[in-house]
């Protein structure tokens, strides 16, 4: 009976497995195969290096470019991606080398309920206060790179707080003793065996808060100022999930702008696995030259 059970188990999570994978190639299949029929009415180099949007023809004739778009969302990604690491780098070394378990168990639920908030609520907020601080401060609309990457990075800190200290709690358990018995202090243990040790796992937490940092949508969209501009820190911009968010809805079905919108979502797609692809090389590195 035991053995019936097991091969019943492990039918399940293969059949698991399976639909998962299926469900992911019926989605890539999906978007590959909207996104398709763009290229034969606008180039490839033109799409990825225009820099005018006018998918209705107001002016005389419609154009196709991304190239803002895709910097947007590079931008905003990669500076919510700075300041959230610089945080929750802090903030996990503080959870697992200066609190005690009692402490971690009190403040942990908190920053998992972080990850539970909307996405709108963080917009709202950015919008009403984040957006009126930057006017004070003199950006001429507030709505900004900067506001959004902020409102992006706190959305991201969950993950990375949880996952980058739960692995230094297990670093510092394995060498606390003998960093106690050489006489080391707290801190500069902290930074120089508890840190270097997790680097690994910090990249992989990285990995997940990316995918998370380029495809938020509601709350950079209410916050950014989407504007096909150039993006500067304190300027207006715009991101491929923005114009996809704000578009999809008015796109006429079958008609060149409703799949140009799918070929910028499978830009999307390529760049996160690209961005992904490259992080886990670096972390496959950092493996071999430990071995």
């Amino acid at each position: 009976m035991r053995k019936w059970i097991d091969r019943i188990w492990s039918a399940a999570v293969v059949l698991l497995t399976a639909l998962a994978v299926l469900a992911l190639a019926f989605v890539i299949y999906f978007i590959v195969r909207e996104a398709l029929p763009t290229f034969r009415e606008v180039p490839l180099r033109d799409f990825l290096f225009g820099s005018r949007w006018m998918p209705i023809d107001y002016t005389g004739s419609t154009s196709f470019g991304i190239f803002h778009f895709i910097l947007g969302t590079l931008y905003v990604s990669a500076l919510a991606m700075l300041l959230a690491l610089a945080v929750s780098l802090g903030a996990s070394l503080f959870l697992s080398c200066a609190v005690g378990a009692r402490t971690r168990q009190i403040l942990y639920p908190f920053i998992d309920l972080l990850a539970g908030i909307p996405s709108v609520v963080y917009g709202f907020v950015g919008l009403m206060v984040l957006v009126k601080l930057f006017l004070k401060a003199g950006v001429h609309t507030g709505s900004c790179v900067l506001a959004a990457a902020i409102v992006l990075a706190v959305m991201l800190l969950p993950y990375l707080v949880s996952s980058c200290s739960e692995t230094m709690l297990k670093v510092k358990c394995r060498y606390e003793g003998a960093a106690d018995a050489l006489g080391i202090d707290r801190w500069h243990f902290a930074a120089t065996v508890v840190l270097p040790a997790s680097f690994r796992s910090i990249l992989l937490s990285m990995i997940l808060a990316i995918g998370r940092a380029m495809g938020e949508t509601m709350a950079v969209m209410m916050v950014m100022g989407n504007a096909n501009l150039f993006p500067t820190l304190l300027g207006k911009g715009e991101t491929i999930a923005s114009v996809i968010a704000l578009e999809m809805g008015t796109a006429v079905a079958g008609s060149t702008h409703y799949h140009a919108l799918y070929a910028a979502g499978l830009v999307l797609m390529l760049m996160l696995f690209l961005i992904n692809s490259a992080i886990g090389l670096l972390r496959r590195r950092f493996l071999r030259e430990e071995v």
